[in-house]
């Protein structure tokens, strides 16, 4: 195996922080773990996005240490505008059901007046 780059090393050593971190954090290791195997098919020549997730890791890993935090979790978007990032048929947005409101216009539409205008 060849030698590990110094940013090889330096995610290598934040997984292992992380996971330290995270023990007796409902849902921290498995959180760690799932965003790690996430990128770990990231070509090694895209070191902008690597060192911009691993600038990411380090601030969770200060959260996780500043003792406010008492589990990890994840914001995720369920259903949104079409077309944008976790709208619906996003991968990972549950699908449209049909029921409830598409948008939050939708929901809050005003009354309609009566046509004779009371």
């Amino acid at each position: 195996m060849s030698r590990l780059s110094r940013l090889q090393r330096q995610v290598l050593s934040l997984y292992r922080e992380l996971l330290r971190a995270g023990r007796g954090k409902p849902g921290a290791e498995a959180r760690v773990r799932a965003e790690f195997r996430q990128h770990a098919c990231l070509p090694r020549s895209d070191v902008l996005r690597i060192e911009y997730l691993y600038r990411r890791g380090r601030r969770q890993l200060q959260l996780l240490r500043s003792g406010h935090a008492t589990a990890l979790g994840a914001f995720v978007r369920l259903r949104g505008p079409p077309g944008e990032p976790g709208g619906v048929g996003a991968p990972g947005s549950l699908p449209d059901d049909g029921d409830g409101p598409r948008s939050h216009r939708e929901g809050a539409r005003a009354p309609e007046t009566p046509p004779n205008g009371r």
